[in-house]
């Protein structure tokens, strides 16, 4: 996808998910408008990245307490939320993919990412896609008319 088509992906979502008005914090805001820009300037670990803290805030900010959650991480949260099943397998496994890029567990072994590094870019464009879409769903879940 080129960055036109990025953003035409990302206001087709906002057009199917956005029927009402919703309550965002600004640190929501702000996270998931870097998300957005990332992900159509072809950042796509950065949008994964960003997308999962527009999540997190969110939850926090519309579910929960923030003493309540102190030391929760991004898992408690989306198993506490009492979110659709689908929207919580979809933020599990963006939060897997996450933890592959964030948490390297063997960066010696880069063999197969110095050899296809286009692989790993389709897969990242792919989650990415997911990221966005999984980011907007969780803020437009509670919408008012």
């Amino acid at each position: 996808m080129n960055e036109q088509e990025k953003w035409n992906y990302i206001n087709t979502l906002e057009e199917e998910l956005l029927l009402g008005g919703v309550i965002l914090s600004e640190w929501s805001t702000f996270l998931a408008k870097d998300a957005e820009l990332a992900f159509c300037s072809g950042a796509n670990l950065a949008a994964i990245l960003a997308a999962q803290a527009a999540i997190e805030s969110h939850l926090r900010y519309v579910y929960f307490d923030p003493v309540q959650t102190k030391g929760w991480g991004l898992y408690h949260l989306i198993e506490n939320a009492g979110l659709p099943n689908d929207l919580n397998n979809s933020l599990h496994k963006l939060r897997k993919y996450r933890n592959q890029w964030v948490h390297v567990e063997y960066p010696t072994q880069d063999d197969h990412l110095l050899e296809k590094p286009e692989y790993y870019e389709e897969e990242l464009e792919e989650m990415a896609k997911l990221a966005i879409k999984s980011m907007l769903r969780v803020l437009y879940i509670d919408q008012f008319l």
